[in-house]
């Protein structure tokens, strides 16, 4: 039998997502809830450019929440509060449906029991399971590094450094007013405020699963955040970015354990890969120091069509919800998270 899935979510993420169901023989595309009128009415196949499928795209959220099936790929963007699509979910979950998610809610756990037993209510209510991942968060850090720490006899640090290029980032909503791009300086402080809390709440769930999978105490989590202006005028795909304004972000936090720090997060966007700052840097950098010290990196390879409209940051964000969806169906009620074998235990917690 086929796995009656929802798209939820029509964004470059969302888009990726949505062919790969209706191109996989085990998916059947059971609904399309869309955010903007121009795509409402339209027929699925039509948004992803593919032979039409009969389902048509809708903004009526009952409708969607009524649709009988197995699981909703929910592919919003961030936006800021990080809780905007905490209902949305908790809805989808109570009537039923499985949820995998991109926008966040990779450990709720992280910001305390209140908020991981709100998902977990919804959960035992429909009986069903959350997964939020994507590529970071969702494999880097917690399926990759936290295997490569395994390797190790001793372990004093683990730093994660992404650097990736936004410049095709195509939503000008996104990339100025959530990512913070040409924001000037001089009027908004982007190492403070909401923005710094939006993705604080997002990625310190990374650090905290790779604490609590590792033994790992900390004390508190350490803010270190830079911005960089530029030099010049830049014209992306999202608009212009005037001279003098944030053209790169450098959001980073330290998990603190025992007055020192002991993991580094770092995400780096940036609207000119060409600035000295980033320029022949590779997408991730891990670096941990111990018994042995190791350092590993990770590229993305864009796709060799000139005609692709895909990044290969969408397929590698698609392609982990495509590939948790048995798993998912499979787990029982309550919010999934990733097996991990045999990471580096702290001494604080470990065996004999």
């Amino acid at each position: 039998m086929s796995v009656r899935v929802i798209q939820w979510a029509t964004g470059a993420v969302g888009k990726t997502c949505l062919r790969a169901v209706l191109d996989s023989p085990g998916l059947e595309l059971a609904g399309l809830y869309v955010y903007g009128d121009r795509k409402a009415g339209r027929d699925a196949g039509e948004i992803a450019r593919r032979p039409l499928t009969g389902v048509l795209a809708t903004r009526d959220r009952q409708r969607i929440i009524d649709t009988p099936a197995d699981l909703v790929i929910h592919a919003p963007r961030l936006q800021v509060p990080y809780e905007t699509h905490d209902a949305d979910i908790c809805a989808l979950l109570r009537s039923g449906k499985n949820v995998i998610t991109t926008a966040g809610h990779h450990f709720p756990r992280a910001h305390g029991w209140e908020r991981e037993e709100m998902f977990l209510d919804a959960c035992r209510e429909g009986g069903t399971t959350l997964y939020g991942v994507g590529i970071s968060p969702g494999v880097v850090g917690e399926r990759l590094v936290l295997a490569l720490t395994g390797v190790c006899l001793d372990l004093e640090h683990v730093s994660i450094d992404e650097v990736l290029d936004a410049s095709r980032t195509p939503d000008p909503n996104f990339v100025f007013d959530v990512m913070g791009m040409g924001s000037d300086p001089a009027k908004t402080d982007l190492t403070s405020g909401e923005l710094p809390e939006l993705y604080g709440m997002l990625y310190t769930e990374t650090l905290a699963f790779m604490a609590e999978r590792m033994g790992l105490a900390v004390d508190r989590y350490e803010p270190d955040h830079h911005v960089e202006l530029t030099d010049r005028e830049l014209r992306v795909a999202a608009g212009t970015i005037p001279e003098g304004t944030v053209a790169a972000t450098e959001w980073r936090w330290h998990a603190v354990s025992g007055g020192r720090r002991v993991l580094t997060l770092s995400i780096v966007w940036t609207m000119d890969p060409s600035m000295p700052r980033y320029a022949g840097r590779d997408h991730w950098t891990v670096k941990v120091t111990g018994r042995p010290g190791l350092t590993m990196t990770l590229n993305l390879v864009e796709p060799d069509d000139p005609l692709s409209r895909t990044t290969a940051g969408q397929f590698v964000t698609a392609g982990p919800v495509i590939r948790a969806i048995p798993d998912v169906l499979a787990a029982p009620p309550g919010i999934f998270e990733p097996p991990v074998f045999a990471p580096f235990p702290f001494p604080e917690v470990s065996t004999p």
